[in-house]
């Protein structure tokens, strides 16, 4: 990872009460001035922040896998979907599927994704910062700015109102 990123994401961490606290005081905030005001930093945090470079989220957390995603990746793999989940997932206290450890066992050396065309939908969608409802989650909002500089990037850069 970028020393840079590293920084960012340490930046984020040192200060988690102050980033929660700024989250939390957009939840009083019109729904369409928060996505508006976060689509922008996210635009601006991608401009100058390279997944490739970093991938510290594939190297430490874990999608939800939902079962369109074990269905579509264990067909592309050829795999049947028990040995799938049984080689690769397992069940978190939520009741969702998981990784069974980290870093992600479809991460090659360089960053990329073994199975990138079918990667999970929350793999796809993440960091989340482009999605409408942003309110809806501000929780995993901060979640996430203590593993990707782009949202950490993006939390630093809020501004209220």
């Amino acid at each position: 990872m970028k020393a840079e990123y590293k920084l960012q994401i340490e930046r984020s961490k040192s200060n988690r009460k102050k980033v929660k606290v700024k989250l939390d005081s957009l939840k009083t905030k019109a729904s369409e001035a928060v996505d508006n005001h976060i689509h922008q930093l996210h635009d601006r945090a991608f401009e100058n922040i390279d997944c490739l470079q970093c991938a510290n989220c594939c190297k430490t957390t874990s999608p939800i896998f939902e079962q369109a995603d074990i269905d579509r990746i264990s067909k592309s793999i050829k795999l049947p979907v028990g040995k799938f989940i049984t080689s690769y997932l397992q069940m978190d206290e939520d009741g969702d599927f998981v990784l069974q450890s980290a870093p992600c066992a479809f991460l090659n050396t360089d960053n990329t994704c073994k199975i990138y065309d079918v990667r999970p939908k929350a793999c796809a969608e993440y960091p989340h910062t482009n999605r409408k409802k942003m309110k809806e989650i501000l929780d995993i909002t901060f979640e996430n700015a203590m593993v990707c500089p782009a949202v950490s990037f993006i939390t630093d850069r809020i501004k209220l109102d």
